[in-house]
């Protein structure tokens, strides 16, 4: 897929990455009347309702200020209608004691506190949208030099030299090409990392009892086990996505097991609470840590994403801050534009990167502080989380402003 652009046209904007939130971050632009150009290595693989056995191991809490931009460009709505399962109930339970946290969407007055989604179905339906906007795509291509421009040396910009030879002129670049980020590298754009020495566990299981609704997570010493609720298969009318942390060498073992004994650990591990677990996919494990861009700007060269942000999966804000940054930058041009003022002037920019890098870096530090607290077996710290879990749930105010965070509302 791929669109020429005339020789020596500067455009608005060029988008570095095709994922969930560079093309989301595309469209959002081209929808406020931007040129934007979007850059990608490959296209993502087609995704059908009809091959379950194919389904992304690799699903979000989708928050519902996510659906909301998606919606604004034109995508939720094909989504919603494809395999996204609404859930309205949390509950969060320590494995020490204590009373549970929970969030009910009757309580805060929603139909539904989110969505699990899979990555490959988001990706399909904003890539459709993408082929029938103005979006210019170009694809395979990577970037693999960067000429910038900043302020004081000419009009501001910047320019792309992709793999194939041709050069983008763009006032703005920004860099959503994922933790690797080779558009943020070019920029200069250093990174602080945080190896947690653990591994994110997930597969598809069914298990005994519904899910009711209900995004599960317990947090056990070694830590937090989620159990996120998805839309039945033919052969499984109860099933669940699991994100299981573990620390490194415990989780190559549960990655070893056969599925019966790691069925049993499972159901173990969650007190049974859904009753027998049955997996339905192969196990994958990944590698978790924590990586911060030192700046969100240099110059005409953002970032967002996760060539910004990669965070504890926990939360399951991964995907929510992303599309954050994105909508932030969308609402910034928004609001420039009714102005007539200048988009893309560089205190403008600066704003807001300095909003986005200090909201991000807030919650990646929250979600390790989360995950060290409560996967430490100190007896004093098993003593108090429980404790403060139920006491967050107990206080109304309280639990409203937490879900409201979370869900950026």
């Amino acid at each position: 897929m791929s669109r020429r652009i005339a020789p020596g046209r500067r455009i608005d904007a060029a988008v570095v990455g095709g994922g969930i939130v560079g093309a989301a971050c595309a469209l959002a632009l081209a929808r406020e009347g931007l040129q934007v150009t979007l850059i990608e290595r490959a296209e993502p693989a087609p995704w059908s309702v009809d091959a379950p056995d194919r389904r992304d191991p690799r699903v979000y809490a989708f928050a519902p200020d996510s659906a909301a931009l998606l919606d604004a460009v034109g995508v939720w709505d094909t989504v919603a209608a494809a395999r996204a399962q609404p859930y309205r109930r949390m509950c969060v339970w320590d494995a020490g004691g204590g009373e549970a946290l929970r969030f009910d969407a009757d309580a805060l007055a929603v139909k539904q506190l989110g969505w699990i989604v899979e990555n490959a179905l988001l990706q399909d339906r904003l890539w459709a949208a993408l082929r029938a906007s103005t979006v210019t795509v170009r694809c395979p291509a990577a970037v693999v030099a960067l000429e910038r421009r900043d302020e004081g040396s000419g009009e501001a910009g910047a320019t792309l030299e992709l793999d194939d030879g041709l050069r983008i002129e763009a006032r703005v670049a920004i860099a959503a090409d994922g933790a690797r980020s080779t558009l943020r590298d070019l920029a200069g754009i250093a990174t602080t990392t945080e190896d947690y020495a653990q591994r994110g566990v997930v597969a598809y299981v069914a298990t005994e009892r519904p899910h009711e609704d209900t995004a599960w997570q317990r947090f056990l010493p070694t830590g937090p086990l989620a159990f996120l609720p998805c839309a039945p298969w033919a052969a499984a009318p109860h099933v669940s996505s699991i994100v299981w942390t573990l620390p490194e060498a415990e989780a190559v073992r549960v990655l070893a097991l056969d599925d019966a004994r790691f069925a049993e650990e499972l159901a173990r591990a969650f007190t049974s609470r859904l009753g027998a677990c049955r997996p339905l996919t192969p196990r994958i494990g990944f590698p978790l840590r924590r990586q911060l861009a030192e700046a969100y700007a240099a110059g005409p060269v953002l970032v967002m994403g996760d060539a910004a942000h990669v965070v504890h999966p926990l939360a399951g804000q991964g995907v929510n801050l992303g599309l954050r940054d994105a909508s932030a930058l969308r609402a910034l041009v928004a609001d420039a534009r009714a102005r007539r003022a200048d988009w893309a002037a560089p205190h403008r920019l600066a704003r807001w990167a300095r909003a986005r890098r200090s909201d991000a870096t807030a919650s990646a530090q929250s979600f390790s502080l989360i995950n060290r607290v409560f996967s430490s077996d100190d007896v004093a710290a098993t003593l108090l989380r429980g404790h403060a879990l139920g006491l967050a749930g107990a206080l109304p105010p309280l639990n409203r402003a937490l879900w409201r965070h979370a869900a950026g509302v």
